[in-house]
């Protein structure tokens, strides 16, 4: 990946979709390895991490994450989940963060010389666009290690720059002594790169140098 030394830098993480990448890659993210990358890159401004929380459960297993990110360098955003039953009687949890994330890169952008989003959603294509009318670098990253990929090709292709989050495995992994060679992994069935995971999953804490972090969810 590319970036210059003096130019100014906000992340901008769609936590559910990066969530998805990495696990279907097959390794967790360090946030701590993650922020210091970008600040070796370049002048990181912010880094702004963009979830749903199902306020109505008397404890999320994401909380605990949220706290740890909030203290350590990271920008939280976050509102609560919606809860509704679709035409074939299923529920559902709606946790879509992209009209908040669109606006705080739009707003943020007259600070900055490149935004890096953390998502695959294709319909973040227009964001990038509008943020490169004016005079902003726009980076992608997601991947196509997958099967299908998690980018949007029409994403990927409006991008100034793509950026394989594989490629950065050896770099941001938590745990890099069980990295192995895997397989392509075929990513579960889906509609698209774009789907929000279900919120609401008990998972269990990490035990790394992000000290008791439990997994997006």
């Amino acid at each position: 990946m590319h970036f210059y030394a003096n130019e100014r830098v906000a992340l901008f993480i769609d936590g559910a979709n990066l969530y998805a990448t990495s696990k279907a890659l097959g390794f967790d993210i360090d946030y701590k390895r993650l922020l210091s990358l970008f600040r070796q890159k370049s002048q990181l401004v912010r880094a702004l991490y963009y979830t749903a929380l199902a306020e109505d459960q008397e404890y999320s297993s994401i909380r605990p994450l949220i706290d740890w990110l909030d203290y350590n360098g990271y920008s939280m955003v976050t509102k609560p989940t919606k809860e509704f039953t679709d035409a074939s009687g299923r529920r559902k949890i709606k946790g879509n963060m992209d009209i908040e994330l669109a606006v705080d890169a739009m707003r943020l952008s007259e600070t900055l010389d490149h935004i890096v989003l953390f998502s695959g959603d294709g319909d973040f294509r227009s964001l990038i666009a509008a943020l490169q009318q004016k005079g902003k670098r726009a980076s992608v990253v997601s991947t196509l290690q997958t099967q299908p990929p998690m980018v949007a090709d029409e994403l990927r292709r409006q991008a100034d720059q793509f950026i394989d989050l594989a490629d950065l495995e050896n770099l941001i992994c938590r745990d890099q002594s069980a990295r192995a060679e895997r397989p392509v992994r075929a990513y579960a069935a889906r509609s698209s790169a774009s789907t929000t995971p279900q919120y609401g999953r008990d998972s269990g804490p990490y035990q790394d140098s992000n000290d008791d972090l439990p997994e997006e969810v």
